[in-house]
């Protein structure tokens, strides 16, 4: 009966490992699909909706504002189940809009309006296209790339590859050391090695030689507190904890992320 129990116990286990390995993508990028959603984002007229091709032949749907002359563009990476309207009209008004700076917000491919499938080198590839079709349409605007949650993770890879030239900082909400950290908190009970996309911000972060301001939720039950907190030590990055969730610091520190990464005149 007992070697029995333990066959079923152990089958059982296997299965749920096998679901996990056959469904992780879909877990780790649920905002994937095809129609894009209303979102009830308002965004100022001057914000268009723009193609941005990638280097595998994708095509990526994204919003693009041009900056004034002289400023910068915020290129922003959204979360793994958000989409970039929040972020296009949260970086194209107030104090961001104020000292004129442009943006640029892609949906990841596979998200509503974009081709392909996710992944954590094509995410990456998503990334460094943003990067270019800013600079191609603002020739000589330098870049802040900003990033939440998952976002935060590309926002990390990009700046690792791209280096500091044109590149005024990184300003990361919510943000993980690692997806094998991030699996091992959610699914204490399955091997971290399973993991296809292991988003490794602590590797790639040290390759990073541009400034980096962290903000975190203190009550953050998506990414808690304490892995943005070691993000941001491996990094000498700037660690700003406020009292909020994964979702209610968005922009709190806006007039101060601003202020610090606006070029120089």
């Amino acid at each position: 009966m007992a070697a029995g129990l333990l066959v079923a116990v152990l089958a059982l286990y296997g299965a749920v490992i096998a679901a996990f390995w056959w469904f992780q993508r879909g877990l780790l990028y649920p905002g994937q699909g095809d129609a894009v959603p209303a979102t009830g984002a308002r965004l100022p007229a001057a914000v268009a909706g723009v193609t941005v091709p990638t280097a595998d032949g994708e095509r990526l749907r994204a919003l693009w504002l041009p900056p004034a002359p002289g400023a910068g563009v915020v290129v922003s990476f959204h979360g793994n189940a958000s989409l970039p309207e929040w972020h296009a009209e949260r970086f194209a008004a107030g104090a961001w809009r104020a000292r004129g700076w442009g943006v640029m917000a892609p949906a990841y491919r596979g998200y509503p309006g974009s081709t392909g499938r996710p992944s954590e080198a094509g995410l990456i590839a998503d990334g460094l296209a943003a990067v270019a079709e800013a600079r191609r349409r603002a020739p000589g605007a330098p870049v802040l790339l900003h990033g939440h949650s998952l976002g935060a993770a590309v926002a990390v890879a990009v700046a690792a590859r791209i280096g500091a030239d044109g590149v005024l900082g990184l300003y990361l909400e919510a943000p993980f050391d690692s997806m094998t950290a991030m699996a091992r908190h959610h699914f204490r009970f399955l091997p971290a090695g399973l993991l296809a996309d292991t988003w490794r911000s602590d590797r790639a972060v040290g390759a990073v030689a541009v400034p980096i301001l962290i903000v975190h939720g203190e009550s953050d039950p998506v990414i808690p507190e304490k892995y943005g907190a070691r993000l941001a030590r491996l990094a000498g990055a700037d660690f700003v904890p406020l009292p909020g969730d994964h979702v209610s610091i968005l922009g709190d520190r806006d007039a101060e992320a601003e202020a610090r990464f606006r070029p120089s005149p």
